[in-house]
């Protein structure tokens, strides 16, 4: 490890590696996103551009910019797409995607239904199974 100054404490040093953790696992979810959510996240996270920055750039207000990156990052620290991931042979490739749609890019059942030329019945269907088996998961998992 490359040497610390001296006032640098190990607590504020594993704190910080903590962070640069989180902030690699965002940047490698950020992968999965498309369009303007992936833009600001890229701004955010590789070139550390400030809300003001960016709202100047896109022509919103800066408050607007805080709150779609919040949610962005909320959506790709949640754990649900990871868990379908992680046991992709319980799921089938539609509902992998629904899964990605919905849980990553924060995709409406009705957007999702259309875009993928699904009833908006059989999206819902295909959610309350993911959403059901993904909690079964985590619940296998905390036992362990």
């Amino acid at each position: 490890m490359e040497s610390m100054h001296e006032n640098v404490t190990k607590v504020e040093v594993k704190a910080r590696k903590r962070c640069r953790d989180r902030i690699d696992m965002l940047q490698s979810r950020a992968e999965l996103l498309t369009g303007k959510d992936k833009a600001l996240m890229t701004m955010y996270l590789k070139y550390g551009n400030t809300f003001y920055q960016m709202a100047k750039l896109t022509g919103v207000n800066e408050a607007t910019v805080a709150r779609r990156i919040y949610k962005v990052i909320k959506r790709l620290t949640d754990s649900e797409y990871i868990t379908c991931l992680r046991n992709r042979d319980k799921f089938t490739e539609e509902e992998m995607d629904i899964a990605k749609d919905y849980f990553i890019r924060g995709t409406s059942i009705k957007k999702i239904a259309r875009r993928r030329k699904l009833s908006y019945y059989r999206v819902r269907e295909s959610l309350k199974k993911i959403q059901s088996l993904v909690k079964v998961i985590k619940s296998g998992e905390k036992n362990v």
